[in-house]
């Protein structure tokens, strides 16, 4: 049996240099690259990785403890997830952990970040001193360091995340498929995980499947459009298992199911006939020895992937080149006032032509696939914010609260206020029998 490697076998100084240059060159911040005990890998650690804030800490043994479990607990996240994990420390600050991975094999991490997500207040300057105050640090100590602090928002730690695991994939030339499988199974179960809550106490389900969502995917599929059928799946396998809760071989079977009317929407998309019928025994034949529902998602997932792939590959795609401006300016746009004149105007089609294409293609027409793309928005909303029915609707591109509340009813079953309270009942029995259990 070969020895497990070690994260600096894998990845040497040079690697770090260079991902360190590029990385400060875009986003101005150091780096530290840890083992999986936490401990700093040496020369592999940029000279303001810690700020004065982090150093301050780090003098107690206590505070370098905390500092060493913080980073070990970050790191096994991002492992497990197979992508970077941002956080707050022990300490109140932000920073992000992009592990590192040799296939299957972890070997450490990479860190950032160490910063505030905004303007240090009074408020978050009594935050910080609350969590530090048994390590013995002077209030006014940890207050100035805490202010000297970078402040870098939100979006920017993201993005600075995902430009870092790339780069740091490319650079050491590591193998990212384990990992990326991880990643995709972690988003895939988050978004699974999302839809269910949404359809647990909608009152058309459990028992009515859910077969407009169904066609929805089978028109991705059919155009050869991915990112739209990651995100319909994911609600699609959520409301199977709302469905059959626990029952993996009803799941199983449904999936099948589900895999043969993919299997015709590849064929109406070009696909060879005897190419979708090799696929589809592949596959059933991979879910036979499947035994957890999560690896059975990851397997109807990579399934709609394969059939998409060869839809773009096999299809004559002008019809579909033709709309799909259409479908990224209505999901970009759809808070907006939209008219189809507007909508046919962004993919340089006249009303008519666009209409016919539309329905032709997607299954569904131009003013059917925005209503539920409003009405998907607004559901969410509802569900994660506390914003009244009136907001929510104008949020969503309607003008008139009547209006939306009328279509809202005809697409989920009952009205946004009905929709949010059955669901914060629900919540609080959920929680209340866990309290009891």
């Amino acid at each position: 049996m070969a020895p497990t490697p070690e994260l600096t076998d894998i990845v040497t100084s040079e690697h770090f240099g260079r991902v360190e240059r590029s990385f400060r060159r875009h986003f101005g911040l150091g780096l530290e690259m840890m083992h999986l005990d936490g401990g700093d890998v040496q020369r592999m650690c940029s000279a303001d990785c810690n700020p004065r804030f982090c150093k301050l800490i780090r003098r107690t043994a206590d505070g370098g403890e905390r500092c060493r479990q913080d980073r070990i607990a970050a790191l096994g996240i991002s492992i497990q997830t197979g992508q970077p994990h941002i956080t707050l420390c022990h300490a109140g600050i932000v920073y992000c952990c992009v592990p590192v991975m040799d296939g299957d094999v972890p070997l450490g991490g990479v860190f950032f970040g160490k910063c505030l997500w905004q303007e240090p207040a009074e408020e978050l300057g009594e935050d910080i001193c609350t969590r530090l105050e048994n390590l013995g640090i002077g209030r006014q100590a940890i207050i100035e360091a805490a202010q000297a602090l970078t402040v870098i928002s939100g979006r920017t730690i993201h993005r600075a995340a995902e430009f870092l695991f790339n780069l740091l994939y490319e650079v050491t030339e590591l193998e990212p498929d384990a990992i990326t499988r991880r990643r995709a199974r972690s988003q895939q179960q988050a978004a699974i995980s999302e839809c269910i809550q949404l359809n647990k106490y909608n009152p058309a389900m459990p028992g009515h499947y859910p077969y407009e969502t169904e066609c929805e995917l089978v028109s991705k599929v059919r155009i050869g459009d991915g990112i739209g059928a990651a995100k319909i799946l994911s609600a699609l396998v959520g409301a199977i298992m709302v469905q059959n809760p626990g029952d993996i071989h009803v799941l199983k079977a449904r999936l099948v199911e589900l895999l043969s009317l993919l299997s015709r929407a590849a064929v109406e998309g070009g696909v060879d006939l005897r190419l979708v019928l090799e696929k589809n025994v592949e596959s059933i034949n991979r879910v036979l020895g499947i035994d957890r529902q999560e690896d059975l998602c990851v397997w109807i997932g990579r399934a709609v992937n394969d059939f998409i792939e060869s839809v773009y590959m096999s299809q004559d795609a002008a019809k579909v080149t033709q709309i799909r401006p259409a479908i990224d300016f209505i999901e970009m746009h759809y808070a907006e006032p939209l008219t189809l004149t507007r909508i046919a105007r962004a993919a340089y089609l006249s009303v008519s032509r666009l209409a016919h294409l539309f329905k032709e293609q997607m299954g569904i027409t131009v003013i059917d696939y925005l209503t539920h793309v409003r009405i998907g928005h607004a559901r969410r909303l509802l569900l994660t914010t506390e914003k009244s029915c009136s907001k929510i609707s104008f949020e969503v591109g309607y003008n008139n609260q009547s209006y939306f509340t009328r279509t809202f009813k005809e697409t989920v079953g009952m009205t946004p206020r009905q929709f949010r309270e059955k669901n914060r009942r629900q919540e609080g029995r959920d929680l209340k029998e866990l309290a009891t259990a």
